[in-house]
């Protein structure tokens, strides 16, 4: 028998009407091929917050100042941020990342130093990295998955912080799912009406000028052109993720943006993402469409942080519970009445 078959087997021998746990039925049978099991399990969940500032904020598309990426990344240290909370109620071992922060945190205690540069370049005038430092982020995310691993760590979740994030986040949808730029663009962090037109104004240039500069792109070109490292970094950790066979949670826009572009990289890596949160920001229910996933939960959340994936984590383990807690009907001596 299939491993697939014998999963859906067991899952419909629970004693319980058949599919009558719903979402939970499908995430069960999600994890177990992930893990190539039917007695899946979590060990160690890792959350990685990941922080780094973008040149496209000095053009106005944020209402947020770039100074409160690196004032967030020291109260995360001090256990004071919406992830921090969720992190420490769903047992999560979080780990904060400086990739690119512009600000001098590597003397902050708490904080892992892999500052690939401070901040990007204004993508509204040249490439937002180098193809070299877009290597290395891919390359840093790899290497923290491998370091979560090696803690025990089989399911992970990925959290950003950088004000200005959601403009590269609207362009990637714009670019690789072919929606007209101004669908894709929203309030980010509260910008208001005439905020964000002057946002898709700039948007707008920066992709026209995309356009001349590499007119024959690649299939990594936009992340290259307008990525963050905090995004880039995410996406090597999602794509190492998957190699090692964890369950990868995807939170919001931001993230499902880096989901987006590890797909692009790699299709099968979608296999292991759980999609936990539909947020606030406008296009994000396209993009999630763009990726033909449904996500678990719908709370309103905006926050980022990875806060919408750390909120769903009860979801999987509920999932993961019904594999291994319930009893079947042999053994409960239930008539099996379908």
């Amino acid at each position: 028998m299939e491993l697939k078959d014998a999963i859906q087997q067991k899952i419909d021998n629970l004693n319980k009407p058949k599919g009558s746990l719903g979402r939970l039925e499908e995430l069960a049978m999600q994890i177990c091929m992930i893990q190539q099991t039917l007695m899946p399990k979590l060990t160690h969940p890792c959350h990685l917050l990941l922080g780094a500032d973008h040149g496209i904020e000095r053009e106005g598309v944020s209402v947020s100042p770039r100074e409160v990426t690196w004032q967030q990344m020291i109260n995360f240290t001090h256990g004071g941020g919406g992830c921090n909370m969720f992190c420490r109620q769903h047992g999560f071992d979080m780990r904060i990342v400086d990739v690119g922060v512009d600000y001098d945190l590597s003397q902050v205690p708490g904080i892992i130093n892999k500052k690939i540069a401070r901040g990007t370049r204004d993508f509204l005038y040249v490439p937002a990295m180098t193809e070299t430092q877009y290597d290395e982020a891919l390359r840093i995310g790899a290497e923290l998955v491998d370091d979560c691993v090696k803690d025990g760590c089989n399911v992970l979740c990925i959290g950003e912080m950088g004000i200005g994030n959601t403009s590269p986040s609207s362009i990637w949808m714009h670019l690789y799912g072919n929606i007209p730029l101004e669908e894709c663009i929203g309030a980010g962090s509260g910008l208001d009406t005439p905020g964000i037109r002057h946002k898709y104004e700039v948007l707008l240039k920066a992709v026209e000028n995309y356009k001349t500069v590499v007119p024959y792109p690649t299939v990594s070109s936009p992340l290259i052109y307008f990525g963050g490292f905090e995004m880039i970094t995410a996406i090597g950790a999602m794509l190492r993720a998957a190699e090692r066979h964890l369950v990868i949670l995807i939170d919001g826009f931001i993230m499902t943006a880096c989901a987006l572009g590890a797909v692009q990289l790699n299709a099968d890596v979608k296999k292991y993402m759980v999609f936990t949160h539909c947020g606030d920001e406008s296009g994000h229910k396209r993009m999630l469409e763009l990726l033909d996933a449904r996500p678990l939960l719908n709370l309103g959340l905006r926050l980022g942080e990875g806060t919408g994936a750390l909120c769903a984590y009860p979801l999987i383990d509920s999932a993961v519970r019904m594999m291994n807690e319930m009893n079947n009907f042999d053994d409960a001596k239930i008539t099996k009445y379908f």
